[in-house]
Formats: C-alpha cells, sequence, structure tokens
C-alpha cells in the first residue's frame, strides 16, 4: 500500500496593524490645514477692518494725509504735514490713485483746510476717496499678521505662529487703526518687520540684515516716533552678526573677527535704512525740494545741533523740528474722568490696559515670562521684549497723551511673545493658552463694528470708554455718518444742536445744527448732540448745558445724544 503523505495548506498571516498616531495623522495634514487656518484667521481680520472702513466717516488726522498723498501724486512736492515722513502717505497714495479724485493744487490754507477742501468742496464722493486711500493700510496690516506669524514660528513652532496670528487678527485696537489712512500700524508694523528680520539674521546675516535695514528704514519713513527703535535694532543686528560669526561651521571667528562682524552687520542695517529715508523723499520729488505750506519752528541748543547733523534730506530735518515744537505745546489731557494739562507718564500703560484685550494681557505677559525663563526660547528675548519697551519708555515721556495708536506695537510684539507660553511646560498651559485666545476672539468680536472706542471686561467695555478714555482711544471724528443716519431715522425735523470733534463736515451729511455755546442757554432747545471727547473735557457753558439735559441715546459709543 502507498502511504498517503499530509500536505499542509500555507496559512496566510495576518496583517500587522500598527496603531495610527493622531500626531503623524496631523502631520500629514499640516501641509494644507495650517495655511486654511491662517487664511480664516486673516479673513475674518479683513472683513472686520473693510466693513469699518465702509461705515466710517473721516477721523481727525485721515484728511490731512489723504490731500497729501494726492498733492504728492498731483505735484510731487513736499509741502504739507512735513512732520510725518512721506512713504506712509505714499501708501494711502496708491489708493488714492485709483480713486481719481479731482484736486485743485491752488487752494491755500493749513493742510487740515486742504484736506476738508479735498473731500467735501471738490466734487468728490468721501465715502470711495476714503475707502481707497484706507485700503492700502488694510492690506500692509494684514500682511504684518503674516510677519507675526512667521516671528512666532521660527521662535516656538508653527502652533505658536498660529496662536500669535490668532491674537494679532483679532486685537481691536490693531483692526480699529488698520481700517484707517493713518500711519500708526504701518510704523508698528515694519518695527516688528525689523525686529525679526534681525532675528533671522542670526543664521543668514548676508540676506537678512540688509532686509532689515530697509523695514528699519520703512519705519523711520512711516512716522518719526519710530526713531528710538533705531539705536535697538543697530545694538541687535551686531548681535545677530556675531552670533552667526561664531557659529561659522568652517572656521568659528575669533574675538577680533567677531567684532568686525558685529560692527559689520550693524552698519549694514544703518546705512540701508538711510538709504530707505532717501528714496522715500526722492520718490516724492527727485529734485528734494522743500516748500513747507507752514512755518517751521526753529529748534535750539544740543537738539538743534544734533538734528542738524542727521544724514537725511531737510525735510526730514523740518518735520523732526516739528515734531519737538509739538512736544512743548501745553496739550490737554484725559484720563480716568480727571482733565489735565501736561502729560502723565503713565498714562499709556493705564491706556493700553484698558484698552487691550484681557485674554492678549494675561497670554503676553505669561510669554514675556517663558522666553526668559525656558532656556532653548532665551535667545529669543531680546528681540521680542527690547524694541517695545523701549519704544514704550520713550511714548511715555511725550506729551500728547491722546490714546494707544502711539503704543500699537504693544499688542503686535505682545502676540507673538504669548506663542512662548505652552513652553513652560506647565499643566494645562495649552488648554489654558487656547482659552484665552478664545476670550480675546469672542471679545473683539462682540465689540464689532464699534473697534475704536473698544475696552476690555473689566472697565466696563466699549460703552464706558468715554468715561476713562478720549480722543483716539474713543471718539476720533468717526460716527458722523451714523449719527446722520439715527438722526434722519429717529428724530426727523428736530431742532439739533451739535459739538462735534472731527474733521467731517456736518452739512455734507445732512446735519444742520448750530452751536449751543453761542447763544445764550435759554435759546437752546431740542436735541443737544456732543462728541464724548468734548463731553469728558466739558466745561463752562457746555458743562452747563449737559447738567440741565437728560441722556437719551449715543451713537457708535462715541457720540452723546441729549434731550433740552
Amino acid at each position: 500500500m502507498m502511504a498517503h503523505t499530509q500536505q499542509t495548506v500555507p496559512v496566510p498571516e495576518a496583517p500587522v496593524v500598527r496603531p495610527v498616531r493622531p500626531y503623524a495623522r496631523m502631520r500629514r495634514h499640516r501641509r494644507w490645514l495650517v495655511p486654511v487656518l491662517a487664511a480664516l484667521l486673516l479673513a475674518q481680520m479683513a472683513a472686520a477692518m473693510v466693513t469699518t472702513a465702509r461705515q466710517q466717516t473721516p477721523t481727525i488726522d485721515e484728511p490731512v494725509y489723504v490731500a497729501t498723498a494726492t498733492d504728492y501724486l498731483h505735484e510731487h512736492r513736499v509741502r504739507y504735514n512735513p512732520e510725518h515722513p512721506p512713504l506712509g502717505k505714499l501708501l494711502i497714495a496708491a489708493g488714492v490713485a485709483v480713486a481719481g479724485p479731482r484736486y485743485d493744487p491752488s487752494y491755500t490754507g493749513t493742510q487740515g483746510d486742504v484736506g476738508r477742501h479735498l473731500l467735501y468742496a471738490s466734487g468728490n464722493d468721501p465715502w470711495r476717496l476714503m475707502l481707497w486711500a484706507r485700503l492700502p493700510v488694510i492690506v500692509l496690516t494684514l500682511l504684518f499678521g503674516l510677519v507675526a506669524f512667521a516671528f512666532a514660528r521660527e521662535v516656538t513652532g508653527t502652533a505658536g505662529g498660529l496662536l500669535a496670528l490668532a491674537l494679532y487678527t483679532f486685537s481691536p485696537d490693531l483692526i480699529a487703526h488698520g481700517s484707517l489712512a493713518t500711519l500708526d500700524v504701518p510704523a508698528a508694523g515694519f518695527v516688528l518687520t525689523s525686529a525679526w528680520l534681525v532675528w533671522r539674521a542670526r543664521r543668514r546675516p548676508v540676506r537678512h540684515l540688509p532686509l532689515a535695514g530697509a523695514a528699519l528704514g520703512a519705519a523711520v519713513a512711516t512716522k518719526m516716533s519710530a526713531l528710538p527703535a533705531v539705536p535697538v535694532l543697530l545694538a541687535l543686528a551686531a548681535v545677530s552678526a556675531l552670533t552667526a560669526a561664531r557659529s561659522g561651521a568652517e572656521r568659528p571667528a575669533g574675538a577680533r573677527r567677531g567684532a568686525l562682524s558685529a560692527l559689520g552687520g550693524a552698519a549694514v542695517v544703518a546705512v540701508v535704512a538711510v538709504g530707505v529715508v532717501w528714496a522715500v523723499y526722492l520718490a516724492v520729488d527727485p529734485r528734494l525740494r522743500f516748500a513747507p505750506a507752514e512755518p517751521v519752528p526753529a529748534l535750539h541748543g544740543l537738539r538743534g545741533s544734533v538734528v542738524d547733523l542727521l544724514p537725511v534730506p531737510e525735510a526730514y530735518r523740518a518735520g523732526m523740528r516739528v515734531q519737538f515744537g509739538l512736544e512743548a505745546y501745553p496739550w490737554q489731557g484725559f484720563l480716568f474722568g480727571h482733565v489735565y494739562t501736561g502729560s502723565l507718564w503713565y498714562y499709556l500703560p493705564a491706556a493700553l490696559l484698558v484698552k487691550t484685550p484681557l485674554g492678549l494681557l494675561a497670554a503676553g505677559a505669561a510669554g514675556a515670562v517663558a522666553v526668559v525663563a525656558v532656556r532653548r526660547l532665551r535667545p529669543a528675548a531680546p528681540y521680542l521684549l527690547l524694541p517695545p519697551l523701549v519704544l514704550l519708555a520713550v511714548a511715555m515721556t511725550g506729551s500728547r497723551d491722546f490714546g494707544t495708536r502711539y503704543a500699537l506695537f504693544v499688542p503686535m510684539f505682545l502676540a507673538v511673545a504669548a506663542a512662548c507660553v505652552p513652553a513652560l511646560r506647565r499643566p494645562r498651559a495649552g488648554l489654558l493658552t487656547g482659552a484665552l485666545v478664545l476670550w480675546v476672539a469672542v471679545s473683539s468680536l462682540l465689540t464689532f463694528p464699534y473697534y475704536l472706542p473698544y475696552s476690555n471686561e473689566a472697565f466696563g467695555g466699549p460703552a464706558h470708554t468715554h468715561r476713562l478714555l478720549h480722543d483716539s482711544n474713543v471718539d476720533w471724528g468717526q460716527d458722523l455718518g451714523r449719527l446722520a443716519d439715527r438722526l434722519r431715522r429717529r428724530y426727523p425735523g428736530e431742532r439739533v444742536w451739535l459739538v462735534y470733534k472731527g474733521s467731517g463736515v456736518p452739512a455734507y451729511y445732512g446735519i444742520h445744527a448750530a452751536d449751543p455755546r453761542t447763544v445764550p442757554a435759554e435759546r437752546v432747545r431740542g436735541l443737544l448732540v456732543v462728541s464724548d471727547s468734548s463731553v469728558a473735557k466739558a466745561r463752562g457753558r457746555l458743562a452747563e448745558l449737559i447738567a440741565t439735559s437728560h441722556p437719551v441715546g449715543e451713537v457708535g459709543h462715541s457720540i452723546s445724544l441729549f434731550r433740552r
């Protein structure tokens, strides 16, 4: 008999099941997720700024800048507004050029008169012209948001970059002033950009130091309040160049070569910055003519000698003289219900405490601690902390206590610093940071579209800001159009008495009102409308009129309505 051989059927091996790691999945999707999240954050900021820009009438400073930009386009001369260099107004001019307004170069008057004539007496549509003038600043504000994202990402990682971008895009102060044809956001944003590029120069100084100099030059060619950042950023440029030289893979630098690298790095930034200032004035007028429409005050003593020695165009030096003259003026301020003359050193910190979202204050403060405490983040500390601290310290000595717009670099740098909080490695640090970002977002969304009078929850919100602060913190003339709509809807045909603080022309918007301070009090009957900055500083006749009236409403949290 033949033996039967047993055949074995091969059993297929069971597939090896590997656990799917959530972080690996996130890495696969991060390539598209991060740009989408960044785009959504920037889109909501853009929507908020464009909506605000469409609804607000010209603020006090905007007609001056728009008229100056129009004069640059038509006459190619530095004549109006020499106290601010031309770059910011050249950016505004890009929008003005699209609007194509009618302009009468023969019209004479102060720069404010020229601005009002352009908007209201030259046959132009001020709504359309102002929107186009504001759009370049809106675009630039969004680009600075990308700078904040890139800066934070390079210091802490991609998640930190998104955190910084979220805090930046929901900042009410940045939305408010980023939607105006003014110079405050551009100047602060160029300082942030220069600090970021100087930080990047620690690895590639040849590429990034000239770019940092260009950004620094753009800052001081936009607004002279950026000048205190110059020595800080030059010192940081020297540190970056020295760091790059010492970390050379092939031949680390010795002491002498390192010192030369440091000096060379600072020199490159300085030379490029000065070159940008000259280029900006040459862009306006290649012949560098300067014929100011208003007198330029003389400046004597040490400050005058220093200004005369600066390697900048004569128009820039004249602008510095105007700025020093403005600092010598006894301005009147208002803080926490108190009217005062002169300046208070603590005004800006107090105003920032009121107008910065509490979540951003907490996250920014914790981030500042983290960047100093965490060893791997410590190299970034000077780049993140020194520029805003020095700029704030100098701004605190100024005499013009008009608003947090003089310190918009604070929320910008705070947003980047806040990205360092998760590095503290404390329990639930990431969850707490996310909660703070959500708090900022909700606080910002709730104030839409009244971003200019924003104050945080600790101080009662936008409806109560006028009791604490004044001027560009609350009432900068932005609600004249909204007032006109309110009067047409609710008070048609009523006698209106108006005390308005702003550059708009009430009659253009259909508001036909008289000044109640020019007639006896007993003749003032009907609706009394007063800008909140005037309410805050009311004295004499106006204070008496308000005291003998009863409030019936408000417009935009910046204009109060009374019945007499």
